[in-house]
């Protein structure tokens, strides 16, 4: 810097001094201003001043600081005379000056200041530059280029000794893609070392730090900085900015990047062009400058020859050129926007949808800036703040899917940034913030939102994300803060290291919503004696912007939100603590409550909400949700679409169900009473009887329990309740169970006609199949479960049917179904159709068939019962499938009274029978004939060979002392 204006302080150097001053050397220390101040010189009587001498010679050379004051631009003539140094004493010899080299000029502003600036070769002494003002603020790396003296003292810019090192890239022109290596390396104890990027064109460097593509290592003989996948816009001036022996060194490269493809913008991509209307055209290349030379090259495509296929001219919105099917066809974008709107022309000659990437200029270079921070390009201190403001400003104008997406991925870069670089923003910056969130909450969800979230499934996530990060970096000094706009509300608080009070924050949001963190989960934070800094931030409409993923334990059911997310985040010490217990209230809601938290990593960094490490704990008094969670993050409530309402009409069917079945299974086990020794005449008929009346007992028992246990207090750690769900969970499966043992014993017969086993081998295993396999089964999804609280459903003493244990019941149960679907179709086929050699003898067929038509009627029965119940699970809005599943469960009993007990005819017979004692002999003669007629094999041999054949009499007889 050079100043023109008179009067001009200027300290000179001196070259060499011919005689022998003999005055001691007086060098000026660090400490000093610039230099030791020297005698005024009258330029009309000489001069004087004050000189150092580095050793009594005849001979010598030496530095001579002189400070003169000219009244005039004339300064340099009165520096063309020889100047004659003064006798320092007696004993002293006058000195010849024979040469001058100027280091400092300097200009004195009307109140006496100093404003000195250093000519070249000279710099200013660090020491200097750190205790004295700068003339200016200054607009780029270089602070020290000019400083401020007072009147009481002056300074001076030493001569700058040979550089402490070197700076060499690995190329001077790089590859797109490839690693720039600037090295420096180091003669000397470098501090303070900082890397500079001047790109072309710009005025300014821009300060390179630590980013996604931006690596800086140092070491005692060296430091490195590495830019890597470079491109054009790592293109310029790299200067390594540091202070070694006393001074401020700047060591620059220049480094230039080729061009890729990419970087070229061709408008239009694609162009067609109709040989009849079009006489010529003409093709224009334009690359930008970088002074590298570039080969441009254009080859035209096959035209197309008649017959072929093309999209007519359009010029609805866009001018759109006949184009060849299957080709692509491209327009530029309207004014103030950058990108590309292209349309294909179909293999059927029609146009499909035009698709538009255009986006406003002023977002995308926002963006830009965002990711250049990112990246290690800038300030974040200053231009995070910058960036936010302008993003208040641009966010009025949002009017497309592009436009949304661009200013969600920079907010995104800038909560990055914020991250990498742990950076605080200013109370103005966070306002600016909030305002930019509530306006994108309200934007329209159907043009904006849906095509947005169509690209990138993950914005509503990356959003709330974004705004929890930045919201908690918050300066210190600018809480408590508090904020209310109608989609956002935010409050923060400072509190102290020494036992830190409870934590609450409530806002007034429909339903309404409170915070509370205890005492006891804040005081650990307190021990390393920062203060702790609370953030409560609750955004509405956001979560209906977030995908619909549910993690394990909240299965695949749809669930509604209530329209709001809390974000919590508890600050200290510069890092942000996630653990943590924190109480909510969510205010009254209608169904099933689930305290769950969005997780940003489920489903491949999608998100997701979760349940993990959250309880619900229900108020019946004022019919809240209260949510405890043992951590920190962004909180809302699932409310289950479909969970039944509380429905009088189907509690009132469920009960008079239960009922009726309870009455018919009791009357079912009457009619066994009466009848028993009559229908368990033959091995078949025993077996078939034995599990249909175990059956009963185990529907009868599961109906009760299932009946009263509404009666027993819900919830995990009711002892009452979780052994009702178990037994019924056992007592439900038995019952299958033993139809499937039922189906299995008719195979057998069927199967190994001359291979049978006996009526006790047989026996213990239905037993076995009947009892053991449910026990098995209801013990392992009791161990499995209950340890993760994923047993018992909310509210009722039942299986839980979002945690897998619902499935260890409904699984068996299908399956058991099935083989005894598979099972009466082979028995049909086989008594439709039977062989010589195995088939069963004619009589015995018709036990056999007793079993079939059972099975016929109760398998499809129980099958489609337990199915609707699964249905239950999945559907989202009707309630038919719930009334279906609640009128055919609780009238099982009803069925198995009427299809498995009085569908029998020997049944209704012994009936007949025992009530009407006035039967005809004909009758009594055939029941009593069918009973002692149908053979048991049993190792080759009948059971009737060992037993006489019952007369008419001797049945009446049995059958009336029972």
């Amino acid at each position: 810097m050079v100043c023109s204006a008179a009067p001009v302080l200027l300290l000179a150097m001196t070259l060499p001094l011919v005689g022998s001053p003999v005055a001691q050397a007086s060098q000026p220390g660090q400490n000093q201003a610039g230099g030791e101040l020297g005698q005024q010189l009258d330029q009309k009587s000489g001069a004087s001043a004050a000189a150092s001498a580095s050793a009594p010679v005849e001979s010598a050379l030496a530095s001579v600081y002189v400070q003169m004051d000219f009244p005039d631009q004339t300064w340099p003539l009165a520096l063309s005379g020889t100047l004659t140094l003064p006798l320092a004493s007696a004993s002293s010899s006058p000195g010849t000056l024979t040469g001058l080299s100027l280091t400092t000029e300097c200009n004195v502003d009307h109140e006496g200041y100093s404003h000195c600036a250093c000519l070249s070769g000279y710099q200013w002494n660090a020491s200097v530059c750190s205790h004295h003002q700068a003339c200016q603020m200054p607009h780029n790396h270089r602070p020290c280029g000019c400083l401020v003296f007072s009147p009481a003292e002056a300074g001076y810019c030493q001569l700058l000794p040979p550089a402490p090192g070197t700076l060499s890239p690995n190329s001077w022109v790089q590859t797109p893609g490839s690693t720039l290596n600037l090295t420096l390396v180091k003669n000397h104890e470098t501090t303070d070392l900082d890397w500079f990027l001047r790109p072309p064109g710009s005025p300014t460097p821009i300060l390179l730090q630590p980013g996604t593509h931006v690596s800086l290592t140092s070491s005692p003989g060296q430091a490195v900085l590495s830019i890597l996948n470079v491109s054009h816009k790592w293109a310029g001036e790299y200067t390594c900015c540091f202070e070694a022996q006393g001074f401020r060194w700047e060591l620059s490269q220049v480094v230039k990047v080729a061009l890729q493809a990419t970087d070229v913008t061709r408008l239009p991509d694609q162009l067609s062009i109709l040989s009849s209307t079009c006489v010529g055209f003409q093709l224009t290349c334009c690359i930008p400058s970088t002074h590298l030379t570039y080969t441009a090259s254009w080859s035209p495509e096959e035209g197309s020859r008649d017959g072929d296929t093309t999209c007519p001219e359009d010029s609805s919105a866009v001018t759109w050129n006949v184009t060849k099917a299957g080709h692509v066809a491209h327009a530029p974008c309207p004014a103030n926007r950058t990108g590309l709107v292209e349309r294909t022309c179909g293999p059927d000659g029609a146009w499909e949808p035009v698709r538009s990437s255009c986006t406003r200029t002023e977002l995308l270079a926002l963006h830009h800036r965002a990711w250049l921070l990112q990246a290690g390009q800038g300030w974040p201190a200053a231009e995070v703040s910058q960036i936010l403001a302008q993003l208040s400003e641009q966010v009025a104008v949002v009017s497309s899917p592009s436009d949304l997406l661009a200013l969600l991925g920079t907010i995104s870069l800038l909560a990055k940034v914020v991250v990498d670089t742990r950076i605080q923003l200013p109370h103005r910056a966070l306002e600016a913030l909030l305002k930019t969130t509530d306006k994108v909450l309200d934007m329209d969800t159907s043009s904006l939102w849906a095509p947005a979230q169509a690209q990138e499934p993950s914005a509503g996530s990356d959003l709330l994300l974004a705004v929890e990060i930045l919201a908690r970096s918050l300066c210190p000094r600018d809480h408590p803060f508090s904020f209310s706009l109608r989609n956002v509300r935010m409050q923060t608080q400072l509190l102290g290291p020494a036992s830190p009070a409870d934590y609450r924050a409530s806002f007034s949001t429909q339903p309404p919503l409170q915070a509370h963190i205890p005492r006891r989960s804040l005081a650990p934070l307190g021990h390393n004696g920062t203060d702790i800094s609370i953030t409560s931030l609750v955004l509405q409409k956001l979560d209906h912007l977030l995908p619909s993923n549910y993690g394990q334990g909240l299965g695949s059911s749809l669930y509604a939100t209530p329209g709001l997310v809390l974000a919590i985040s508890i600050m200290a010490g510069g890092q942000a603590f996630n653990q943590g217990e924190v109480i909510m209230d969510f205010g009254g809601t209608d169904s099933t409550s689930h305290c769950v938290f969005w997780d940003h990593h489920l489903f491949q960094g999608k998100g997701g909400w979760s349940d993990e490490g959250c309880r619900v704990q229900s108020a019946r008094a004022n019919s809240t949700s209260q949510c405890i969670c043992r951590h920190l993050t962004a909180f809302s409530i699932l409310m289950s679409r479909n969970t039944v309402p509380e429905n009088p009409t189907l509690e009132l069917l469920s009960r008079v169900g239960l009922g009726a079945s309870i009455l018919a299974l009791l009357v079912c086990l009457g009619v066994y009473r009466l009848v028993w020794r009559v229908v368990v005449q033959n091995k078949v008929a025993y077996l078939r009887h034995t599990a249909l009346l175990n059956v009963v007992l185990c529907l009868l028992a599961a109906d009760t329990c299932f009946l009263g246990a509404p009666l027993l207090p819900p919830g995990p750690r009711s002892p009452l309740c979780l052994a009702a769900a178990f037994l019924c969970h056992f007592l439900y499966l038995a019952t299958f169970f033993w139809m499937l043992a039922q189906a299995l014993m008719l195979a057998h017969q069927l199967l190994f006609v001359f291979r049978q086993l006996s009526k006790g081998r047989v026996l213990s295993l239905m037993v076995v199949l009947g009892y053991m396999c449910p026990m098995g089964f209801a013990g392992a999804a009791l161990g499995l479960y209950l340890p993760r609280g994923q047993y018992l459903g909310e509210g009722a003493c039942w299986l839980n049917g979002k945690g897998g244990a619902l499935y260890a019941f409904v699984g068996p149960v299908l399956a058991i179904v099935g083989v005894n679907g598979l099972v009466l179709a082979m028995a049909v086929l086989k008594l439709l159709r039977p062989s010589l050699s195995e088939g069963p003898q004619v009589k015995k067929r018709h036990a056999l068939l007793g079993v079939i038509k059972a099975l016929l009627v109760l398998t499809p029965i129980f099958g489609l019962t337990w199915g609707l119940g699964l249905a239950t699970l999945l559907e989202e809005v009707s309630i038919i499938p719930h009334y279906i599943f609640t009128i055919l469960n609780t009238t099982q009993g009803v069925f198995i009274l009427l299809f498995g007990c009085l569908m029998d005819k020997k049944v209704r017979e012994a009936l007949l029978e025992r009530f009407c004692r006035t039967q005809s002999p004909n009758s009594t003669i055939s029941l009593a004939t069918y009973e002692s007629h149908v053979p048991e094999h049993r190792g080759g041999r009948s059971e009737d060979a060992r037993s006489p054949v019952p007369t008419p009499k001797l049945f009446k007889q049995k059958y009336r002392e029972n």
